[in-house]
């Protein structure tokens, strides 16, 4: 069985509606069975409907590549600066990655209405959470582009994504690395331009990693090789300075202001979400009330409603045996006198 085959056919899958993925998958299942074989067909059966917010993500890999390109772009960036323990830089970038995110999480809802659903809000918790972590992790970066999610990604810091069955025929990621471009590879910056943000980020890239060859890969970072980072300054390279103790700390420092940030921003969206919920459990609750006391009254209308009818129903009952004795008095009365008039003087 070729493994470029099933990740051509899963990568077909994944493009399609959520709601369609079963049917879908069953019948690529008995086309591959009589083109292929059985071991093909039985691989296909066995491809993972996606979650809602990691077909969200394949629907923006599909759809919308450039969006995930600029997160492992910039990506690249945080863990260059992170690998020096620039502060500033990670400040800025930090920064970068809050508007980015809310940029693509937009995008993200576009196309997923475009595609017949709505994202509620869990979901588009999750769809945050995936898109950060393409931006901490270039393997989780090369998932979420491949357009194979199956489950959600989540990182916490600058830890390595767990990519454990997370993205369908992990086999064949063959995506480019993203190079980090001269506009924002970071370093130390000097001393006159500190308060910059542009100077924390030199035109001066990342030298290219080494593989076990010896050679490196565009794209590659140092933390992917192993390799302490280094600066390549023009025509000359130097080994970055050993940071500092201050330097280490003011490296999370900016981590956890990033970190704090973005909870706070979090809380402040929950905060908004509690107060309109709760103005809206106030609006319905003097509804409600409003709608009690109708109740009561339509209750105590009806009641009385009811009385007259049963008082009216006795009355009908009292008029018709009124007007049926009536009747029969005036029945009497008409023989009487039609016996009178025949009876002779």
């Amino acid at each position: 069985m070729g493994e470029q085959q099933l990740a051509d056919i899963a990568s077909a899958l994944y493009q399609l509606p959520l709601e369609g993925f079963v049917a879908a998958r069953a019948v690529a299942a008995k086309t591959a069975a009589a083109d292929s074989g059985r071991e093909l067909a039985d691989a296909v059966r066995a491809l993972p409907k996606p979650s809602a917010a990691a077909w969200a993500v394949n629907m923006l890999a599909v759809h919308r590549p450039g969006s995930l390109a600029e997160l492992a772009e910039l990506g690249t960036a945080m863990r260059g600066a992170q690998e020096v323990l620039d502060a500033g830089a990670l400040r800025s970038l930090s920064q970068e990655r809050r508007q980015l995110l809310a940029r693509v999480m937009g995008t993200a809802r576009e196309v997923a209405e475009q595609h017949g659903r709505r994202l509620s809000g869990a979901v588009a918790t999750e769809v945050e959470q995936t898109l950060r972590a393409a931006t901490v992790d270039q393997g989780a970066a090369s998932a979420i582009r491949s357009g194979r999610l199956v489950r959600v990604l989540s990182a916490d810091g600058v830890e390595r994504v767990d990519l454990n069955e997370a993205v369908a025929v992990p086999g064949v990621l063959n995506l480019p690395a993203v190079p980090p471009s001269d506009s924002r590879a970071p370093a130390k910056p000097s001393k006159e331009v500190s308060g910059s943000a542009d100077a924390r980020r030199p035109k001066a890239g990342w030298a290219a990693p080494a593989r076990a060859g010896g050679k490196r890969t565009a794209g590659e970072s140092p933390a992917d090789s192993g390799e302490k980072p280094r600066l390549e300054a023009v025509g000359t390279k130097r080994p970055a300075p050993t940071p500092s103790a201050v330097e280490r700390a003011a490296a999370r420092l900016a981590e956890a202001e990033e970190a704090a940030q973005s909870a706070a921003e979090e809380a402040r969206q929950r905060t908004a979400e509690f107060e309109e919920a709760e103005e809206a459990m106030t609006r319905l609750g003097e509804e409600a009330r409003n709608l009690r006391a109708r109740l009561k009254t339509v209750d105590e209308e009806f009641e009385l409603a009811r009385r007259r009818r049963e008082s009216a129903a006795a009355q009908r009952q009292l008029a018709a045996r009124a007007a049926e004795k009536g009747r029969r008095a005036e029945d009497l009365a008409r023989e009487r006198v039609l016996r009178l008039r025949n009876t002779p003087d």
